[in-house]
């Protein structure tokens, strides 16, 4: 599917066909939550993923989000990202506001994490709830004494 911004030269598409690795790596590794994944555990998480990307008229990719999803009754939005360069334009709202209203997704509970973007998020239902996680078993081992 294609979105086309009511105001602004951006597009959003969900076509991974689109994507553009390097670009999503570079966002991605500046991040403070995606910083240490390997180039590879990216890769891969597109591939079991719902991937938006927001293009700017000329196709240059400027922004990135994806959702997990059982598509019945569960959705987790992760890895949302705009370029720093084009960021102040809306556009990171205006990709959650496109996601969630995703046909795949829109029914079900969506859930993500954040440490500094809250209100942007409450802006569009969410509220904030404790969790719980239960951490991959490569940082389990580091805790066994």
């Amino acid at each position: 599917m294609e979105w086309n911004h009511e105001c602004l030269p951006y597009r959003i598409s969900d076509s991974v066909e689109e994507l553009q690795p390097d670009v999503i790596l570079a966002l991605l590794k500046s991040s403070y939550w995606a910083a240490e994944r390997s180039e590879e555990t990216i890769i891969k998480s597109w591939k079991e993923s719902l991937c938006f990307g927001v293009y700017d008229a000329d196709g240059l990719q400027v922004g990135f989000m994806r959702a997990v999803t059982d598509g019945a009754t569960f959705s987790w939005l992760c890895d949302v990202i705009v370029d720093p360069g084009y960021r102040g334009k809306g556009l990171g709202k205006w990709m959650v506001a496109v996601v969630v209203d995703h046909p795949r997704i829109r029914h079900t509970n969506i859930y993500l994490g954040t440490r500094d973007a809250h209100g942007l998020y409450e802006k569009y239902g969410f509220v904030r709830r404790d969790m719980m996680v239960r951490r991959a078993a490569r940082h389990l081992a580091d805790n066994d004494s």
